[in-house]
């Protein structure tokens, strides 16, 4: 369940339009995804954690308004980060 720091260095190196780009909107949901699919592995042995599928939830909606303002602004980027990362939209 745990996001160790070494995990997070290699998702924010391979989604960083620049060399140390670690805030933009691609690195951030690019970091959300991987914490929801470990936090979801988590929760289907887990079925009684309410408080991590709070936690989940909470984590679906800070990547669903990133999402939104990356497909106004950036249309391109944002088709490409979707297939990259394997969501449906």
């Amino acid at each position: 369940m745990s996001f160790s720091p070494a995990e997070k260095t290699k998702v924010i190196k391979d989604y960083a339009t620049f060399e140390g780009d670690t805030g933009s909107t691609q690195v951030q949901i690019a970091v959300l995804t991987h914490r929801i699919n470990n936090l979801s592995s988590h929760l289907t042995g887990n079925k009684k954690d309410k408080h991590g599928q709070r936690g989940l939830q909470l984590l679906v909606g800070q990547r669903n308004r990133l999402s939104r303002y990356m497909r106004d602004s950036q249309p391109e980027a944002y088709k490409k980060l979707i297939e990259r990362l394997g969501l449906r939209r």
